[in-house]
């Protein structure tokens, strides 16, 4: 049960990460553009990642060239992530455009649990679970209306 819940804690900690990066980076993208604060973003990140990195001793780093494509640009994503936000935060609002967000993630880690891709444990989207997005989306609805 202690396991549960520290995993469940750290899921909150990565929620409020987001929750913080996402209005940053869209004040950033005002001043210096989507790409560019994309940029500084992702340069931040990998000098933090290098860092970690080393200190945890190269972890299996020498492995990357066995990794599919489509991992290998997922950083990619994250551009789409502060393009995104340049648009909707001075738009919308920051609890708008996280709140939106927040449904994309759920609606794709519904996709990926129903039919198991990237490797993840099958995971069927029963009713209880389409109440929850449904009920996430009105949500969602509510928030930007």
């Amino acid at each position: 049960m202690l396991g549960i819940i520290i995993t469940v804690l750290i899921g909150i900690l990565g929620g409020i990460a987001v929750g913080l990066q996402a209005p940053i980076a869209g004040s950033m993208s005002q001043r210096v553009g989507g790409a560019a604060s994309s940029f500084i973003v992702h340069l931040s990140g990998t000098i933090f990642s290098a860092i970690l990195l080393a200190m945890r001793g190269g972890e299996q780093i020498g492995q990357w060239r066995t990794l599919p494509w489509y991992m290998l640009v997922s950083g990619g994503l994250g551009l789409v992530l502060y393009l995104t936000l340049s648009h909707t935060m001075p738009r919308l609002g920051a609890t708008s455009a996280v709140t939106l967000i927040i449904i994309g993630q759920l609606l794709i880690g519904m996709i990926i649990d129903q039919f198991g891709l990237f490797g993840f444990p099958f995971r069927s989207v029963d009713s209880w679970r389409i109440a929850a997005a449904v009920l996430l989306v009105a949500g969602g609805y509510l928030m930007v209306r």
